[in-house]
């Protein structure tokens, strides 16, 4: 589980390298094309980089403050979901078993 975690984040991290970069390539046609200004463009690439590092920092962060599935993780939430556990079941079906005995004994 935690090594699908660090898959999911260095994904994620490559999806937004390569949006920064073509954010970059279209910043750089709208100053060429005089759309915006050599500064304005500056701007802009400063301020998304600026965006990209503070996500990728919180992502990172999170990634890292996720605790390892272990079994006894497990069994507590299934605790807490009060589901039937083996033993309830196998009490059950002896209870079951029972009862029909006494039906079809009468």
């Amino acid at each position: 589980m935690l090594e699908e975690m660090k898959k999911l984040c260095l994904a994620a991290v490559g999806v937004a390298a390569i949006t920064y970069d073509k954010t970059i390539d279209i910043i750089n046609d709208l100053v060429e094309k005089g759309k915006i200004t050599v500064e304005e463009g500056k701007e802009l690439s400063e301020e998304l980089k600026k965006n990209i590092t503070t996500k990728a920092e919180v992502a990172k962060n999170k990634a890292i403050d996720m605790k390892p599935l272990t079994k006894d993780s497990v069994q507590d939430v299934l605790e807490n979901l009060n589901l039937a556990t083996k033993s309830d079941i196998e009490s059950l079906k002896i209870r079951i078993n029972e009862l029909e005995e006494k039906i079809n004994n009468k």
